[in-house]
C-alpha cells in the first residue's frame, strides 16, 4: 500500500493534524509527518516532494496557515496529488490561508479541504490511494455505512424522544 506524506509548516499544527493521522491509522495507511517550512526550509520541502513517488508515497497532505504556501511549494515539485489543509489563524482566522491554498495557477493543482480539515484530508488520501486497492475501497465502504448507520440510530433517537 502506498503511504501518504503529511507535512506541516511549523509543528504549532500538529493539534490541527492529529485527526488527520487517526484517521489513516483507523483505516490501516501508513504515513509519515515531517515539518518543513516553504519559506525557512524551501530546499528540504523541494527535496521532500521530489523524491516523494520513489519514495513509497500515493498522496501528499500539507497543512499550513497565514500565508500558506507550503501546499504550492510542494505540489510545484511532485505530479502526486497534493492535499492542502489551510489552518485556522492569523488575522483572517484561517481565510487567508484558505485563499492561499485554493488559489493555485493553473498546471500546478492542490485539492483544499476545509479549515483545520484535517480528518477529510486524510480520508480524501485514502480514496485516491484506494482507485487501486481494493482492499482499502472495501474499508472506506465499511466506514460510510458506519457513518450512515450512526446518524440513523441518531434519528431514531430523537424520535423516541420527542
Amino acid at each position: 500500500m502506498k503511504k501518504v506524506g503529511i507535512v506541516m509548516g511549523s509543528d504549532s499544527d500538529l493539534p490541527i493534524i492529529q485527526k488527520g493521522v487517526d484517521m489513516l491509522r483507523a483505516l490501516d495507511i501508513p504515513f509519515e509527518v515531517h515539518v518543513y517550512s516553504a519559506h525557512r526550509t524551501p530546499v528540504e520541502a523541494r527535496d521532500f516532494a521530489l523524491n516523494a513517488r520513489e519514495n513509497g508515497f500515493g498522496a501528499l497532505i500539507c497543512a499550513a496557515g497565514m500565508a500558506a504556501h507550503l501546499a504550492g511549494a510542494i505540489a510545484a515539485n511532485t505530479t502526486l496529488p497534493v492535499i492542502g489543509i489551510p489552518c485556522k489563524g492569523g488575522m483572517m482566522d484561517g481565510l487567508d490561508a484558505l485563499l492561499a491554498t485554493v488559489q493555485m495557477p493553473t498546471g500546478i493543482p492542490v485539492a483544499t479541504v476545509a479549515i483545520n480539515g484535517a480528518a477529510n484530508a486524510a480520508l480524501l488520501a485514502a480514496q485516491i490511494i484506494a482507485v487501486e486497492d481494493a482492499e482499502l475501497a472495501r474499508k472506506l465502504d465499511d466506514k460510510r455505512k458506519a457513518d450512515a448507520a450512526a446518524v440513523l440510530a441518531k434519528d431514531a433517537g430523537i424520535l423516541e424522544r420527542l
